[in-house]
């Protein structure tokens, strides 16, 4: 596998991943732009509306059509909320140029051409989106807003990112707020729309067996040549010296739940880059697999928890405990959560505990060149966070991290959130 990247223009790169592990292209268009409370509802809509339809594919059925000509093509769009940018996905896979019935389709190229189309010059009427895909896609988001409760474990973790993040960047939900959705019509989001593709960040991403034509292949396209040079507004993830809470803040909710949601949002204030390793091992001790302490400890062997895991953000250096616990359980088992994250602070784990968080942790990254999306999520959180360490590098300093590392981390973990949610 070769990684490259190559600036087309200023904001703009093109990444290219060569490899002959599959029969099939993935191209990759990632526009990201800061996340703010004035344009989160509507890129939640405009990432909606561009799947709708370009100028030469002006609905989704259209689409559709020309992706079965490309013998079964697939495409799919999607927003994500990555520290405190939002992004807006593209994805299209084919199959390689290399194993068509037909030689000299040029299915690659076809491909790059449709999917910088749909990003770029999407479906309008007198410089207005059309006002029933509009209209439309309000109605879906705002379901999506209203239906957020649905899933309880998620919404939990939404409501405790909230209140760590009051009035911050991060704490916006990434489809927005329904009142803001009132205000939108085709003009004023087209015109919004124009002014994020000339003031986003945009990478595109190429994997599969490709050659250098590539590279002119999207610097010639029409749709890039149109785009403007930039300086990307985003924000470059670099949340280091995160200050430790001096007192616990407690939000409890109540809803019909016949299990209760536990969810604690603990900082980790780390002084250099490198420490987010230390972090990941920290993490997977904690409760990032099925031998943690928070696994064995709580659900296992106290039966307190019908889920006990954590996650680490590293974008924003929280690690959240996720519980499912019975609802008169909420004392005890917080109580033996706290007992977890003390005992690390004291060195109360072994070298087998390492040995076997490093193992899980390793395992996962030798997968990330298993599957074209990793590979490209991978390098494209290099990308963001301006910080390239190749696969062979990550594996190698996961494998340095001592003990030592890890309690220091331990020291500087801190309970910052704790969300209830309860009958």
């Amino acid at each position: 596998m070769e990684y490259k990247q190559n600036e087309i223009k200023k904001g703009i790169k093109l990444h290219t991943i060569n490899t002959e592990k599959f029969k099939t292209n993935l191209i990759a268009i990632f526009m990201t732009t800061k996340l703010t409370q004035e344009d989160v509802t509507k890129n939640a809509v405009i990432s909606a509306l561009l799947r709708r339809g370009s100028k030469n594919m002006p609905s989704q059925e259209e689409i559709s059509k020309q992706m079965e000509e490309m013998y079964g093509a697939s495409f799919d769009c999607g927003l994500d909320k990555t520290g405190d940018n939002q992004v807006i996905k593209f994805y299209l896979e084919t199959v390689n140029d290399n194993f068509l019935p037909q030689k000299g389709e040029e299915m690659l190229k076809n491909a790059i051409q449709k999917l910088l189309e749909i990003a770029f010059n999407p479906y309008v009427e007198n410089e207005s989106f059309k006002p029933e895909y509009v209209e439309q896609e309000k109605n879906n988001i705002k379901q999506r807003i209203e239906g957020k409760i649905d899933n309880k474990a998620r919404y939990s973790l939404d409501r405790c990112i909230e209140e760590m993040y009051k009035n911050e960047a991060f704490g916006l939900y990434k489809f927005g707020n329904i009142e803001d959705l009132e205000k939108m019509d085709g003009k004023n989001l087209y015109q919004y729309y124009k002014e994020l593709i000339s003031s986003c960040k945009i990478d595109i991403f190429v994997s599969g067996k490709i050659d250098e034509k590539i590279e002119q292949v999207v610097a010639n396209n029409e749709n890039i040549q149109k785009l403007s040079e930039r300086e990307p507004n985003y924000v470059v993830p670099k949340e280091l010296n995160k200050e430790l809470p001096e007192q616990e803040n407690i939000i409890t909710e109540s809803m019909e739940v016949t299990q209760g949601k536990l969810i604690i949002g603990l900082n980790v204030c780390l002084d250099r880059e490198d420490l987010r390793y230390d972090a990941l091992i920290y993490n997977s001790i904690l409760g990032g697999s099925a031998n943690s302490k928070m696994f064995q400890n709580v659900r296992e062997k106290a039966h307190l928890a019908y889920v006990a895991s954590s996650s680490y953000f590293r974008y924003k250096n929280n690690i959240f405990i996720n519980c499912g616990i019975e609802i008169g359980n909420y004392e005890k088992a917080l109580e033996l959560i706290k007992q977890q994250i003390e005992d690390m602070k004291k060195g109360e784990f072994t070298e087998e505990d390492i040995q076997n968080a490093k193992k899980g942790i390793v395992a996962t990254i030798k997968t990330i060149d298993d599957e074209q999306d990793t590979g490209i999520t991978y390098y494209f959180g290099q990308e963001l966070a301006k910080n390239e360490v190749t696969i062979e590098e990550y594996k190698e300093k996961i494998e340095k991290v001592s003990k030592e590392d890890i309690i220091h981390i331990a020291k500087n973990v801190a309970i910052h959130t704790i969300y209830f949610l309860k009958d």
